[in-house]
């Protein structure tokens, strides 16, 4: 998945567009792309599909905020 398409699907979560978030998040298989979809199924709550995502992103389960893991795959992202 392209790093733009990356950076648009965080800004449509930031927007309040899950689905739309969601949606670019799936249309990918890369790492990048399955830590996004586990972000955010886990913003969802739905812990047991965003641990089988961070597991296929070789990422942990993070102990950090919504807030702060959402700054550290806009870093990831943008580099």
């Amino acid at each position: 998945m392209k790093p733009e398409n990356l950076l648009k699907a965080l800004e449509l979560d930031k927007a309040g567009d899950w689905e739309g978030a969601h949606a670019l998040s799936q249309s990918a298989n890369t790492p990048e792309a399955c830590w996004l979809h586990a972000y955010l199924h886990r913003k969802e709550g739905d812990t047991g599909n965003a641990a089988y995502w961070y597991a296929r992103a070789n990422k942990p389960v993070p102990d950090c905020t919504l807030e702060e893991e959402w700054d550290h795959l806009r870093m990831a992202f943008s580099q």
